[in-house]
């Protein structure tokens, strides 16, 4: 069977064209500014043939969301490529993990799916990179035991450039040296390794406090750069969200 997913973030929509259980092709659009469905429509379809893809073929679209105002906006789109109505997936959707709080996003939701059907048997921590930057943990046995959210790594960036009268905008990578000697090399530094001092205590604070060496997963925009930093990140998965989205969707 032949499903798109989407997962409606604050910085980005990301799709996925999955045959069966496997993700084939994905790609990403800018969530703002926000579009009319007749905007969506025209760029869903003209991305549709650029990765020759006939929506007749498809069985089923799969909506995860976490900007209201872009679900309907979203599904009205895929009613005019598609002609069936989204399957739109949430925190109440049912699953074999318990979401437990009634405020929890659908992105944390779906990355606590994934990382229980993907790594079963021990517990996980995924740390998203997104617009904030998040750490979920489940149990072996589906239990939620616990969510940090914390101000993402672009949103910080950003803040920090818009905030102030001389800091230029960088590209978020690894420095040469911690210590750096110019500006942007400073700023390297910071992002990078002050965020990763962050990420590694969350890691290491989750693991004291559930007495167990947790399995990490990381996704998100910038998770890449974190990766190969850090011993503590054990899988970087930049479509584990989508895969979460996939297993919510996929039986209903």
């Amino acid at each position: 069977m032949n499903s798109i997913v989407i997962n409606v973030g604050n910085s980005n929509i990301r799709f996925g064209l999955f045959n069966g259980d496997n993700c084939d092709i994905s790609w990403v659009i800018n969530t703002k500014p926000y579009r009319t469905a007749d905007e969506l429509y025209v760029q869903m379809l003209m991305l549709y043939q650029t990765y020759k893809i006939e929506p007749t073929e498809i069985d089923k679209v799969i909506i995860g969301s976490v900007v209201p105002q872009l679900t309907k906006v979203m599904s009205s789109g895929i009613k005019k490529i598609h002609g069936v109505s989204p399957v739109i997936v949430d925190r109440t959707t049912p699953s074999e993990v318990q979401a437990k709080s009634k405020q929890m996003g659908t992105d944390i939701y779906a990355n606590l799916v994934a990382a229980h059907n993907l790594y079963p048997n021990r517990k996980k921590i995924v740390i998203d990179f997104g617009t904030a930057l998040t750490a979920s943990c489940v149990a072996e046995t589906g239990e939620t035991l616990g969510v940090i959210i914390a101000p993402g790594i672009v949103t910080s960036l950003n803040s920090l450039i818009n905030q102030t009268a001389q800091l230029p905008d960088i590209e978020l990578k690894k420095p040469k040296s911690v210590l750096g000697l110019d500006t942007v090399t400073c700023m390297q530094s910071g992002m990078v390794y002050g965020f990763l001092g962050m990420v590694e205590g969350f890691v290491n604070r989750i693991n004291e406090e559930v007495n167990d060496e947790c399995f990490v997963v990381a996704t998100g925009g910038v998770s890449h750069v974190y990766k190969p930093l850090t011993d503590k990140i054990h899988v970087m998965d930049r479509l584990h969200t989508l895969k979460g989205l996939y297993f919510l969707g996929k039986d209903l």
